[in-house]
């Protein structure tokens, strides 16, 4: 039987050295594309075959194609990186990883359920900067209702707080089961993951009435 080429890859300044085989080992895929005959290598200074991505990652990408061998570290860069080089079958093992399927699955799916999730937090972010002048910390004014009944309930405070023209962001409602709380912790992971740092607690302003204590919070951007 004829011999595989081996080859030396560069992938984002990490050195691999492995087979052609290894490389189109799944169909379709396209690290399969990238060393077919037909396609023109991109090549580094020492001519070897050079891919523009994130070397760390490679490697566990890499042994599955080896071995089959799945990662047990860096699980969503690795996936990342399984989605880049289209390897589905890796893919669909790591979609079944306690990491991937929490996040994908539940997290996500619940979030999409949240109406202009990622446009509040948008919001968010362009209000806690304009009060950043000369400041150390700056707030932001948030709203959590989980129902249209809580919604209702809290119109009147947010009349109130449109007339003093205080900005509150509002989330809410969706129809799913995660709690008031845990939208708040998605909202402070994701604006963490920014690279943002940031707390919430409930809004302590003594002139908001007790039946709305539950709905309103303060988050809380640390500058410096």
């Amino acid at each position: 039987p004829q011999v595989s080429p081996v080859v030396e890859l560069n992938v984002g300044g990490e050195l691999y050295t492995t087979t052609v085989s290894t490389l189109r080992k799944v169909p379709g895929s396209k690290l399969a594309e990238m060393f077919s005959s037909s396609t023109k290598a991109c090549l580094d200074a020492e001519g070897r075959f050079f891919i523009d991505r994130p070397g760390t990652y490679f490697g566990p990408v890499l042994d599955y194609l080896r071995s089959e061998q799945l990662p047990t570290q860096h699980i969503p860069e690795v996936y990342r990186e399984a989605q880049f080089y289209e390897i589905k079958p890796l893919v669909k093992l790591l979609e079944d990883t306690p990491q991937i399927f929490g996040e994908q699955v539940a997290r996500k799916q619940f979030l999409l359920r949240v109406p202009a999730y990622s446009e509040n937090l948008e919001l968010m972010v362009r209000l806690a900067r304009a009060e950043a002048v000369a400041a150390r910390s700056s707030t932001v004014l948030v709203c959590v209702v989980r129902t249209e009944e809580e919604a209702a309930q809290c119109a009147e405070a947010l009349r109130v707080f449109e007339f003093e023209k205080k900005s509150v962001v509002k989330f809410g409602p969706w129809k799913a089961a995660p709690q008031v709380k845990d939208l708040l912790d998605c909202v402070k992971m994701d604006i963490a993951a920014q690279g943002y740092q940031v707390y919430y607690e409930h809004y302590s302003e003594r002139t908001l009435r007790a039946k709305y204590f539950n709905y309103f919070y303060t988050f809380l951007f640390i500058w410096w």
